[in-house]
């Protein structure tokens, strides 16, 4: 039997679905490479589990950027080590393999996609646009002739695409998501406190105080940092309301492509999109008060889909079990 691969590329984290079994694997997007022995040490958490040590030889190598290939070698070596991973040695079958593009890729951006899946001997590699994976993983039936938006806040970037008869009638790209917030609180804390955080710690300080939209009862946390005037460990106290306030210009961004699109959606699919609502999608859209921001904008219903992290790699599931002819897809 022919096996078929899904592969949701992704800034942050690689996952792999095999038909018939689902998503099989989900790993750091992540190269450990050894600058002194020129080769790879680890990928994927191994990758992780290596760059933990602080060899001051490796160094971490993050091959997709912004949900694009971004270093070709390094991808195509990632890419073949996860299917490798997830299919087994032993296949002597050659798969099929579908990847996911942000929405509005370059030929270019296509072309280094289809490297990558070419490059674990895949007998055919097909490309799908994000907004429809992330539709069809999200429970919706994006063959219809009916339409529905979708926002996929991803770690590098945010697609927000209206599908309908199996494509994308428009999409839009927006070079900011997860990642981008996580900064934020970085660079808000040093320029408000004047005291310097960690990545980790900033991450760890928006999952749990951080909100895009006021609350009723305002959430605090306290935290260890870096005086930036003495060097010097300190403890502050932060607030929900002060990370809303880091967040604001990042949230707007991505309401105003929601709204973008909206506008310059066919006027036959707006009707659809007011009885059914815009999903949400992607690790972004778990963000504390995302779904009342967006909604409160566009007077739009508003709801997070039942399994956001891994609704892309559902959906290239689906266009592998539905087959290339059910959806209209990029080249």
């Amino acid at each position: 039997m022919a096996i078929e691969v899904g592969i949701d590329l992704g800034t942050d984290s690689v996952l792999v679905f095999v038909k018939g079994k689902g998503v099989v694997l989900k790993e750091p997007s992540l190269v450990a490479y050894d600058r002194s022995l020129d080769m790879i040490r680890g990928i994927g958490e191994e990758a992780l589990m290596l760059l933990a040590r602080g060899e001051a030889n490796l160094a971490d190598l993050h091959p997709i950027k912004r949900g694009i290939v971004a270093d070709y070698r390094m991808a195509e070596e990632m890419v073949r080590y996860f299917v490798t991973k997830a299919i087994g040695r032993r296949s002597v079958l050659k798969p099929k393999v579908a990847l996911s593009v942000p929405s509005g890729a370059t030929q270019v951006e296509k072309s280094a996609a289809l490297e990558a899946g070419y490059s674990v001997g895949a007998r055919d590699v097909l490309l799908v646009e994000e907004p429809l994976a992330a539709a069809l993983g999200a429970g919706i039936d994006a063959g219809r002739p009916t339409g529905s938006i979708v926002v996929d806040i991803g770690a590098g970037k945010t697609d927000v695409g209206v599908v309908s008869l199996g494509y994308p009638v428009i999409a839009r790209r927006l070079r900011v998501a997860g990642d981008d917030f996580t900064k934020a609180i970085v660079d808000h804390l040093r320029k408000t406190q004047d005291v310097m955080i960690s990545d980790n710690q900033a991450e760890e300080i928006k999952i749990q105080i951080g909100t895009v939209y006021p609350l009723a009862s305002d959430l605090t946390m306290k935290i260890t940092a870096r005086n930036l005037q003495d060097g010097m460990p300190c403890e502050v106290e932060i607030s929900s309301e002060q990370i809303r306030e880091a967040l604001s210009p990042l949230s707007s961004q991505v309401v105003q492509v929601v709204q973008s699109v909206l506008e310059q959606t066919p006027p036959e699919l707006c009707a659809d999109i007011l009885s059914r609502g815009i999903i949400l999608t992607g690790g972004g859209s778990r963000m504390r008060g995302m779904e009342k921001l967006i909604e409160t904008k566009t007077k739009i219903r508003t709801m997070t889909a039942g399994d956001p992290v891994r609704a892309l790699a559902l959906g290239i599931g689906k266009v592998l079990q539905n087959g290339r002819s059910t959806y209209l897809l990029t080249r």
